[in-house]
């Protein structure tokens, strides 16, 4: 693992020097909490904590759509698989932890459970096996959602499903402002792509200043800025710190396609519990292509014994969900980078490149490559 003291040094380029600048200027104590993993790796990977004065503190919420998947959904995708059913997915999503094991543990054990780039993959799979039942075992928050729509709206094999387990985010970091010790939020620029910037306008409402923003380390020292800017005149709003992507509407073309598929629902967040109207559902008209619903007596079975395999397992320490809610570090973790590691993750944020624990194992403790 790097430490801090190995971390190469970098030369500031102007434009970020000028925004430290501007940031060291008009410092003042401000909690900032971001919710998007790809912010979390780039505020890592630069080190920009270590640049940032000391009043302004950056602490990571649940964006990482891999690690607030709940165990049950991996529980119930693990069970699709031993049951016969070909379960295709991210990646990530492979090695991520259900109650009693990975989606790649049952793979070792025999199921079949293969790694998809995307929906449309799956889809590729279930024409060519007409035989065999395939599952997209869909995780992710706004971003990812339309893509899953569109495919149901143009038709799907018979043989094919969807197993979503879809977040939104606003109604999880409204909940956040209310239980978290926080003063700022950066909103997650690629959902904000989607959804635009007005579903944050009540958190502002509410006096917390709000930016998007991009995911460059000039864009995230640009949002500190605003929110800066913000705090100095006592002002909450949300700003808009990633024009050349998001617009304050969204993208008109997925929103209107993630509401002819899905419905808003309640949704277990990992670490965190239930979320009212954080979850999205398929609707009636695709009842057929949800996996949960159209193989349920297949799975049952294999599903009981997935949930007596957890009650004998002795699971490791974990504290992912005070990682999630910004209200831990990872290093305050006992297993951290001990017997939790990218090859050997406990909990799930030690396994997305989006994760926390990820990115401070991966760059050191408050982050690797310094911008000075």
């Amino acid at each position: 693992m790097e430490n801090e003291n190995s971390a190469p040094k970098q030369t500031i380029p102007e434009l970020e020097k000028k925004l430290l600048e501007r940031i060291e200027a008009s410092a003042r104590p401000l909690r900032i909490m971001h919710v998007c993993g790809t912010h979390e790796r780039t505020i890592a990977k630069y080190g920009l904590r270590s640049v940032l004065p000391e009043e302004i503190e950056v602490i990571s919420g649940p964006g990482c759509p891999v690690c607030v998947t709940p165990e049950a959904d991996i529980d119930i995708a693990i069970a699709l698989a031993k049951s016969g059913a070909a379960v295709v997915t991210f990646g990530d999503m492979m090695r991520v932890p259900g109650s009693a094991g990975s989606l790649l543990d049952a793979k070792s054990e025999g199921a079949d459970v293969r790694m998809v780039y995307s929906i449309d993959d799956a889809v590729a799979l279930a024409e060519k096996k007409p035989g065999q039942e395939v599952i997209f075992f869909g995780i992710g928050f706004e971003t990812t959602v339309p893509a899953n729509a569109a495919v149901l709206l143009r038709g799907v094999p018979e043989n094919f499903s969807l197993l979503a387990s879809q977040k939104r985010t606003p109604p999880a970091i409204d909940l956040l402002a209310k239980d978290t010790e926080v003063d700022a939020f950066i909103a997650p620029g690629h959902v904000a792509t989607i959804i635009g910037t007005k579903p944050f306008e009540p958190l502002a409402k509410k006096g917390f200043p709000v930016v998007v923003s991009g995911f460059e380390a000039r864009d995230i020292l640009l949002g500190i800025t605003l929110l800066l800017a913000q705090a100095e005149a006592g002002a909450a709003r949300v700003d808009n710190g990633y024009p050349r992507a998001v617009k304050p509407e969204g993208n008109l073309i997925a929103l209107k396609m993630m509401e002819e598929v899905f419905e808003t629902s309640g949704s277990e967040w990992r670490g965190i519990g239930e979320i009212k109207d954080s979850g999205l559902v398929l609707k009636k008209e695709f009842e057929g292509q949800n996996a949960a619903k159209k193989h349920e007596e297949l799975y049952s079975s294999a599903l009981e014994e997935i949930r007596e395999k957890a009650e004998r397992k002795d699971k490791k320490r974990c504290i992912c969900a005070a990682i999630l809610t910004g209200k831990a570090k990872p290093s305050q973790c006992p297993n951290f980078g001990k017997e939790c590691t990218p090859k050997t993750p406990s909990g799930p944020c030690m396994v997305s490149l989006e994760g926390m624990c990820y990115n401070w194992f991966r760059y050191s403790r408050e982050g690797g490559s310094r911008l000075a």
